[in-house]
């Protein structure tokens, strides 16, 4: 695909393990400028055609969309309004858009301050992991209004499948849901293999017989193999798992609800950092069961865990 010297650059801030495969499947389509707190992660997308910018605000300045990648909220918070933020250079008619994981209060924030600069703002967090992010094949859930929306049609094609939930900060209530899904889920798939394991079944037997029922699901297909072969390498790591679960129960707090599922696999993920497991991904949420359990194991394989 050639593109267009004429068209307006989007900048991307925010290279981990996420943005850096969805940058690369803009720069094939899209005029692209690139930043990173961490420098070298930038330095290696300028051989793919990306242009480096050294500060946020630098990498906004004549940029037609903005799009943020972060951390979590105080991240985008720090690189869009901070000092060389990315706010400095915004002119009426950009958009943004928070592909990171925020509160959805701070999205509607963030819209408002934006909408006062006459900038557009969509919040549209992502599901599907590193192998969704590289494929292109990422579920995009967005916020904001459906004029904005369609405007951004064919940068989130570039991303995956985007669907518009709601109002601004709807696309962070999503990804909310989302992960009070996954969260919960990933704690009883560690429960159902540590017990066939205690029980005397195989476990990874065990994962491929309930495949084909109704417990079949992404994270059993995914995290199960991941426990089974005691792989841990991050995808998505665990202190991002917890911070989504503090972020659950806060929302759910705010609109005078419980939730006793959430609030326990909030318990486990705080269990799991707290024991050096931040940075492993939050498949490692067995570790934290088994360290319950002691000394029961599930399978007999090392530990493959980041240095």
């Amino acid at each position: 695909m050639t593109v267009s010297k004429n068209t307006p650059p989007i900048a991307f801030l925010g290279l981990g393990l996420m943005g850096t495969p969805m940058a690369k499947n803009l720069i094939p389509a899209f005029p692209v400028t690139v930043w990173n707190r961490d420098g070298a992660k930038a330095q290696a997308l300028a051989a793919l055609g990306a242009k480096v910018a050294a500060t946020p605000a630098e990498a906004a300045k004549g940029a037609g969309t903005v799009i943020t990648m972060l951390a979590n909220g105080p991240a985008v918070e720090a690189v869009l309004f901070g000092a060389h933020g990315a706010a400095e250079s915004l002119t009426k008619g950009t958009l943004v858009i928070d592909m990171s994981s925020s509160p959805p209060g701070m999205a509607r924030d963030h819209a408002k301050r934006l909408e006062a600069k006459g900038v557009d703002y969509l919040d549209a967090p992502v599901s599907g992991g590193t192998v969704g992010a590289a494929e292109g094949k990422l579920a995009i859930m967005v916020g904001g209004e459906s004029r904005v929306f369609e405007r951004a049609g064919p940068i989130f094609a570039r991303f995956g499948t985007p669907t518009l939930v709601g109002p601004v900060g709807s696309g962070q209530l999503a990804k909310l849901c989302n992960q009070a899904i996954v969260a919960v889920t990933i704690g009883a798939v560690a429960e159902a293999l540590l017990l066939a394991e205690a029980g005397g079944a195989d476990p990874a037997a065990v994962r491929q017989a309930i495949l084909g029922g109704f417990a079949q699901s992404r994270v059993l297909t995914a995290h199960g193999n991941r426990m089974i072969l005691r792989d841990f390498m991050p995808g998505g790591p665990a202190d991002h798992q917890l911070k989504d679960c503090e972020t659950i129960v806060a929302s759910a707090k705010s609109a005078k609800l419980t939730l006793p599922f959430a609030e326990t696999a909030l318990g486990f993920f705080r269990d799991l950092v707290a024991h050096g497991g931040g940075r492993y991904d939050h498949s490692a949420l067995l570790l934290e069961l088994e360290r319950r359990n002691a000394p029961a194991r599930l399978g007999k394989a090392p530990d493959r865990l980041p240095s």
